[in-house]
């Protein structure tokens, strides 16, 4: 490759990759999102249980602890390009699948979107990691993550009011339009031979496999410094129950927010489900607000901070539901900053890249395994109890959780 055709595809990467980064990054969450606003109708449809229902939700959440060894092996077999590609079929597959209208092809599909969404978790980091600038990989991070955000923002705030036009299933069908597009973006960034069958010249390099936290914040002279098992520290179990904390109260939240907005106040479902998109976006308030604080404040405090932000959304629904705008507000930029200052303490407490890697699979594999209980938990209590006051109690002892075990953790890092 010549200078200057190195050039233009370093310009190029400059700002298409990124680009698609973000387009690729609104179709890994709200598709995990996409049925919540319209729970009801697919539930009267197909006969589900409130206890199935939640199972919709955590499928994904599940898929994200426990698929994660089948996405390293998919990376290692192909290559970041390719995973990509491959991330964004199985998430169009299974949208496509899910809305079929049947039950059968309603779990399935979220079990496909589940394992697609792995993929694209472990991958795209990798990708930031490579293709960013390190002035640049914080920044991009930041945007990603946000854009996770608002995808489910989106999701959220639009499939009701399709629904209402087209039915459930065509709604829960037409988000795979945002997932044509990333790939039309992500196949202009890297070209479409990369995209599709890998790129021209192989790395003699075995590309790494991490998650969304291990991003290049080790400095190169401790790359290769031993650094004892994660598994082995206090401070990562600690971690683990913070990030399940968190991870439960997020979903459990997620999934039932439309219902019981309808139950407590009477919205329809068009309500509902708009007014469940206030606690998505606000997501993006916290997750780039608590870097800036990072800057001037030690993660213990920040810790406090956000879970009391946390709290104010179950305690207030419990309360006072009628001002449920203020409390979505709270726990919206809380859940967007519980689960950034729980990266930002892995990131202080790890040595190496391997050291971070391993720290980063632990923490969210099992935070995730315990946090995708959240749904089905939510539901189960719901249909047990007749009401909302038992499954909000424990999403508030779940916020718990994460403000106790988190400022623990975090107790001994600057």
């Amino acid at each position: 490759m010549s200078d200057r055709t190195g050039a233009r595809v370093r310009e190029r990467a400059a700002w298409l990759v990124p680009a698609a980064i973000v387009l690729i990054a609104l179709n890994l969450r709200g598709p995990v999102v996409a049925v919540a606003p319209v729970i009801g109708d697919v539930r009267h449809d197909l006969g589900l249980t409130p206890t199935v229902a939640g199972l919709l939700t955590t499928i994904p959440v599940l898929c994200f602890a426990l698929a994660t060894p089948l996405a390293s092996w998919v990376i290692a077999r192909l290559d970041p390009e390719r995973a990509v590609t491959a991330s964004l079929v199985g998430v169009l597959a299974g949208t496509l699948l899910r809305s079929a209208g049947t039950s059968w092809a309603l779990v399935a599909g979220t079990a496909l979107i589940g394992i697609a969404i792995t993929i694209g978790n472990v991958v795209v980091p990798v990708v930031i990691h490579r293709d960013s600038s390190p002035e640049r990989v914080g920044i991009v991070t930041g945007v990603y993550t946000s854009a996770l955000n608002v995808g489910s923002m989106i999701t959220s705030l639009g499939t009701a009011p399709l629904a209402a036009v087209v039915g459930w299933p065509v709604a829960i069908a037409i988000w795979g339009v945002f997932v044509l597009i990333a790939a039309a973006a992500w196949s202009r960034a890297v070209g479409v031979r990369a995209a599709l069958r890998g790129p021209i010249t192989a790395s003699a390099e075995p590309l790494p496999v991490t998650g969304p936290i291990d991003q290049v914040l080790v400095p190169e002279t401790q790359r290769h410094a031993t650094a004892p098992a994660p598994a082995r520290r206090l401070v990562t179990w600690g971690l683990v129950l913070a990030f399940a904390g968190q991870a439960f109260s997020y979903y459990a939240l997620t999934a039932w927010i439309p219902t019981l907005l309808h139950d407590e106040i009477g919205f329809d479902t068009a309500s509902a489900g708009a007014s469940s998109s206030v606690f998505q976006i606000l997501a993006v308030v916290g997750a780039l607000g608590v870097p800036v604080l990072a800057s001037r404040w030690r993660p213990r405090s920040i810790i406090v901070l956000v879970s009391l932000f946390w709290l104010a959304m179950p305690l207030g629904l419990l309360l006072a539901p009628q001002l449920w705008l203020l409390w979505s507000i709270c726990g919206g930029a809380a859940q967007g900053g519980g689960i950034t200052v729980v990266f930002i303490i892995v990131v202080r407490l790890v040595t190496t890249d391997a050291d971070a890697r391993r720290m980063s699979a632990l923490v969210q594999g099992g935070g995730y395994l315990l946090g995708s209980a959240g749904p089905l938990v939510a539901g189960t209590l719901h249909e047990v109890s007749g009401g909302w006051t038992v499954p909000l109690l424990v999403v508030v002892g779940a916020v718990l959780v994460l403000g106790v075990s988190g400022t623990i953790a975090a107790r001994n890092v600057d």
